[in-house]
């Protein structure tokens, strides 16, 4: 058989062929039919306020650390946070709607059903070397996962988009992304920067995306069996590990580690903002309230979400504290029966006396 070993030479060839058109051009994960979703997102710079009333709203004692004895530089911080535009121009921003406003420091909210199709146009609008948008839960190819691997791909644009450039991400929301049968209606996942994920998180960049059950939702995409929702992250933002932090202000061999020295620059706060100052959530009584929590990176982001004066279903139990760890996400629905303004906040002792706590109001029917 004089040829036999040109014929495995041969299949020895077109494997590797084939391996590597599949390395160059790698496929997306099959799309389910639904709706395709389009947003045009931008990380941006900004100057960001932790406490823009520059008060104390809660009437928590922080003897420490209390507003009144800040400085106005100790709260505020150049940041980098995720911003929607109306289209790829990415000149005009979109108006955040009202009962939005309490997203404060987290990206734009991105919703789709089982069976949709995600696409993100985005631009890194910001000084920082690299950064990218990596979703939680949701189908991707490679070249749209958003997170930098050491494997020489070629197909990685996605995981570090430099400062003016734009990248196109396509994700699709497979069965396994949305509410299994016993969970509610819908599920909140995250997403965030991943190409140096302790930076860019700590510099701002993070936000929700809800995927709800397939046919379950109204015209604007809200679940049907919803009234009302809020999104809330428990975020220790700590500025040393920023991006814009600035080591070159400290003396030559100084101890950035030191936990004292950290303390002073650790945020403890409800989507970016502390000791009441996120915006009034509002509430009707008895209206069916759905609650997304989520918790933010940081070792010690370990969280015992706790509401005043009202109780919520989570994970099949009544309660009125959720706990939550980093990285993790939970979902609470609350029908709410007592009307008043109500504290919420984490129930950890050091979380809560930094300022880890907001207000929300329930008004009469």
């Amino acid at each position: 058989m004089p040829f036999a070993g040109l014929r495995i030479s041969t299949a020895v060839l077109i494997a590797l062929l084939a391996l590597l058109d599949a390395q160059a051009n790698p496929q997306e994960p099959h799309p389910p039919q639904g709706q395709a979703h389009t947003y045009y997102i931008a990380a941006d710079e900004v100057v960001w306020d932790y406490a823009p009333r520059g008060r104390n709203l809660t009437g928590i004692p922080t003897p420490e650390e209390d507003l009144e004895g800040r400085s106005p530089a100790d709260k505020k911080y150049l940041k980098a946070i995720y911003r929607e535009y109306t289209d790829g121009t990415f000149k005009t921003l979109k108006p955040r709607p009202l009962e939005w406003e309490h997203l404060g420091i987290l990206g734009p909210l991105i919703r789709a059903e089982v069976g949709d199709t995600v696409k993100v146009v985005f631009k890194n609008n910001t000084k920082m070397p690299y950064c990218s948008i990596h979703p939680h839960g949701l189908a991707y190819g490679k070249d749209s996962e958003g997170a930098l691997y050491n494997d020489n791909a070629r197909v990685d644009k996605g995981a570090h988009v430099q400062p003016g450039e734009t990248f196109t991400y396509t994700w699709s929301v497979p069965e396994r992304a949305g509410p299994e049968a016993n969970d509610p209606s819908s599920i909140l996942w995250m997403y965030h920067s991943h190409f140096d994920e302790a930076k860019e998180i700590n510099s701002g960049l993070l936000g929700p995306i809800i995927v709800s059950r397939r046919g379950s939702t109204k015209p604007d995409g809200t679940p049907q069996d919803v009234d009302r929702e809020f999104v809330t992250a428990f975020a220790i933002f700590d500025e040393t590990q920023s991006e814009y932090f600035d080591k070159k202000r400290f003396p030559p061999n100084f101890q950035f580690a030191d936990p004292l020295f950290r303390q002073l620059y650790l945020q403890y706060t409800i989507n970016g903002m502390i000791e009441g100052n996120l915006p009034m959530m509002t509430m009707k009584q008895g209206e069916r309230v759905r609650w997304y929590l989520m918790a933010s990176s940081n070792e010690d982001d370990v969280h015992g979400v706790h509401w005043h004066g009202q109780t919520v279903i989570s994970g099949h139990m009544r309660t009125d504290v959720v706990n939550l760890g980093p990285m993790s996400m939970a979902v609470a629905d609350m029908a709410p029966d007592a009307v008043g303004t109500w504290l919420l906040h984490c129930h950890v002792n050091e979380h809560l006396r930094g300022g880890m706590s907001a207000l929300f109001t329930v008004i009469p029917p």
